[in-house]
């Protein structure tokens, strides 16, 4: 018997392995929700074949091994083993399909981030250092229209098609980040809950809010941008901490 059968869904591994400890440590942090969130991950040239968690599996088990192969063209994807639900492969699938640059695509309901896409403004002011990190660099869906079946999918792709922004903030709804990679990605999902939450915060006080001025926060946001291996260090330390605790998620 091969290696291969021993061991099934050994292609691409080093993604696999990238993603899966993603997903343990967005659920470490509590930033999923229930086993009802999504991960992708682009595996060809034009991003329409794509790594994804198998359905309603919760973060915390997922295994490099259990994610699945999904193609945005195909809809026979969805009568597969552990296939995606149909929200799923709606946003997802209509991402992939239509935004190449988004080679990889995390969508959560984390607390905080869905209390701002909640507010009647949902603009996230630079008013730190991480609130900056996402200066001009995001959009707002205003339009939520349920769950998000096909045609909901591709009203949301079409909102992300300046590759600048890679973080839409969806009104009553969530945050879908996107990124190049699984490092890059994760970092900005983490670190736009971190803006959240400050930002979340600081309206609790009911004090006046101290606003970077416009040039200060795309000067910061810029500076940030080009700050070097920060996302590959961040994921590369997870993994050293969940391989320190013996974790299976590389398996």
């Amino acid at each position: 018997m091969s290696v291969t059968e021993l061991r099934p869904n050994m292609d691409h591994w080093q993604e696999r392995v990238d993603l899966a400890a993603a997903f343990r440590w967005t659920a470490r942090l509590n930033l999923h929700e229930g086993v009802a969130n999504h991960f992708s991950l682009a595996i060809n040239d034009d991003g329409t074949r794509f790594l994804m968690n198998p359905n309603q599996k919760h973060f915390s088990r997922i295994k490099a091994s259990d994610l699945i192969i999904v193609d945005a063209n195909d809809p026979e994807t969805l009568s597969g083993p552990d296939a995606p639900d149909p929200t799923a492969w709606g946003l997802h699938g209509g991402i992939h399909r239509h935004c190449p640059h988004a080679r990889c695509a995390m969508h959560v309901h984390s607390i905080h981030a869905t209390v701002l896409a909640s507010l009647e403004d949902s603009r996230l002011l630079p008013i730190d250092q991480n609130c900056a990190t996402f200066f001009n660099r995001y959009v707002i869906d205003n339009h939520y229209g349920g769950l998000a079946f096909e045609d909901e999918g591709e009203r949301c792709a079409a909102l992300l098609t300046d590759p600048k922004k890679k973080t839409m903030i969806m009104g009553n709804h969530g945050v879908m980040i996107i990124g190049d990679t699984v490092a890059e990605t994760f970092n900005r999902l983490y670190y736009f809950e971190r803006a959240a939450e400050t930002f979340i915060r600081a309206l609790q006080t009911g004090q006046p809010l101290r606003v970077l001025s416009d040039e200060v926060a795309e000067k910061t946001a810029s500076e940030l941008e080009d700050y070097p291996e920060q996302d590959f260090r961040h994921l590369a330390e997870l993994k050293a901490i969940l391989d320190e605790e013996n974790s299976n998620y590389a398996s």
